[in-house]
């Protein structure tokens, strides 16, 4: 393409041109969701191989949130290594606090045996919550943030 005719703002106009952000936050929210059942569903159920596997898979959705928030706004450098590091410990967070309030609902209903070797309804309840408050958890920091920039 000849230089004179290459425009950089369009390379991103697919991104802006009908869509805002909500949607593609939506988007990231249904992938995470949709990874986090799969792997629950076909992955490991071994006693370390399947929780690091959902670890990886939450820390994958905590950078997608952070890369795609400073993508999107078009971050200089130090914005870019701001927003991640935002949206990992807002992540770890979330995921923290998710944990620990599923280990508080698991109890109550006083389920005997390891949700984790189960096939039963809550496991895949506690996998779909933990993508949702991820995403979450990624995402309020770095709005947060941008109300002050």
């Amino acid at each position: 393409m000849h230089r004179s005719r290459y425009r950089p703002d369009f390379d991103r106009a697919w991104l802006h041109d009908g869509f805002d952000e909500s949607y593609l936050v939506k988007a990231i929210t249904l992938l995470a969701v949709a990874t986090m059942l799969l792997v629950g569903l076909l992955g490991s159920e071994s006693s370390v191989g399947g929780p690091m596997t959902l670890v990886l898979v939450a820390f994958l959705i905590m950078l997608a949130v952070g890369i795609y928030e400073a993508w999107s706004n078009k971050r200089g450098p130090g914005g870019w290594v701001l927003n991640i590091v935002l949206s990992v410990i807002g992540g770890v967070v979330a995921v923290s606090l998710t944990g620990m309030a599923m280990e508080e609902i698991i109890a109550q209903i006083h389920f005997e045996g390891t949700l984790a070797s189960s096939h039963h309804p809550m496991r895949y309840i506690a996998e779909v919550a933990m993508a949702v408050f991820t995403v979450l958890g990624s995402w309020i920091p770095l709005q947060i943030v941008n109300r002050f920039r």
